[in-house]
């Protein structure tokens, strides 16, 4: 989350006013991701259920054509019961508004915190919860393409070029150049497909003790291999903020919390360490194309790409495919 288009305080009021939630209170912007402008929305309460919300504007890389698929699904998981926030719609029943040429949100807040430095405790319970949503999403009817799978994020890293690349540290280029040639030659395509989350970082889920009180951030959700989403969790909860530290107690925590809902099955489990270079790849194209483009006036952290390089490298290694194994 994050904040690139700045909004006052009138026209902020006069945009909550077109939802029964009660007049604005407060309205906070939030600083964390690289994607949406988003705001923690306190009001006085109306007939929808709540006074604090999360509204996200959308901005370039979430396509407004897309909308009713990310917010169908949160619809639809919440009312099967996965810990999803809810869409709130407004008073005519429409999921989203445009606001000067720009779509908007308002989303159900959920109690709860993002954990830093995750326990295997909490790394089993995502897993828990990840499963959760694969099973709960089978149903649901729409589908939506990768819009950051392989050929994307070869585009992103050919925009960024080599020798920028290595303006941000030395090896990028010529592992970028190593890896991408690996996973366009490898990259399966007859695994278990189905709609995915693809950004379950520890940002995007909400504790409460060891306990997932919500699953949040779903805008990257998309129809692809379901065991990719399990590498790219993996990544995310299985390693220190640097990735020079691999957690392998949360990682067999976290594939067996997976497992107690949804059995990998054989070829699944094989394509792991291979899926989990693929979701290294991901992140470091993106966290790199954002190191070198994102505007200096932007209200939002950049994030590290050697972050993820090195868990690239983690995973490329023959010695480390074991950490995958039953």
């Amino acid at each position: 989350m994050a904040v690139y288009t700045q909004l006052g305080g009138e026209a902020l009021a006069a945009l909550i006013a077109e939802f029964a939630v009660g007049t604005l209170v407060s309205a906070k912007g939030i600083a964390e991701g690289v994607s949406n402008s988003n705001w923690l929305i306190e009001t006085s309460g109306g007939a929808q259920s709540g006074t604090r919300f999360i509204l996200t504007m959308y901005e370039e890389r979430t396509e407004v054509a897309e909308l009713p698929f990310f917010l169908g699904l949160l619809d639809h998981l919440a009312a099967g019961g996965c810990p999803v926030p809810r869409t709130i719609h407004d008073r005519g029943g429409a999921a989203y508004r445009l606001l000067d040429g720009k779509a908007v949100a308002l989303i159900e807040f959920l109690p709860g915190v993002s954990v830093n430095a995750p326990t295997p405790a909490q790394a089993g319970a995502v897993g828990t919860a990840l499963a959760r949503v694969h099973l709960g999403s089978r149903n649901f009817a729409s589908s939506r393409a990768n819009s950051l799978g392989l050929a994307q994020w070869r585009q992103l890293l050919d925009d960024c070029g080599a020798a920028e690349l290595e303006t941000i540290d030395p090896m990028l280029g010529p592992l970028v150049a190593r890896e991408l040639a690996v996973l366009e030659a490898n990259w399966p395509a007859d695994l278990p497909r189905g709609v995915i989350h693809a950004d379950l970082f520890p940002d995007n889920v909400l504790m409460l003790g060891d306990q997932v009180s919500g699953l949040i951030d779903f805008y990257f959700a998309c129809t692809d291999i379901t065991a990719y989403d399990v590498a790219v969790t993996h990544a995310a909860w299985c390693f220190d903020a640097s990735g020079r530290h691999v957690d392998r107690a949360a990682s067999a925590a976290l594939l067996a919390g997976y497992e107690s809902i949804r059995p990998l099955d054989p070829a699944e489990r094989a394509a792991l360490p291979l899926l989990a270079r693929g979701a290294a790849m991901r992140f470091l194209a993106t966290r790199a194309y954002d190191w070198l483009h994102t505007p200096a006036d932007a209200l939002v952290t950049r994030k590290d790409p050697m972050a993820f390089a090195r868990r690239l490298e983690f995973y490329a290694d023959p010695a480390n495919t074991g950490i995958f194994a039953t």
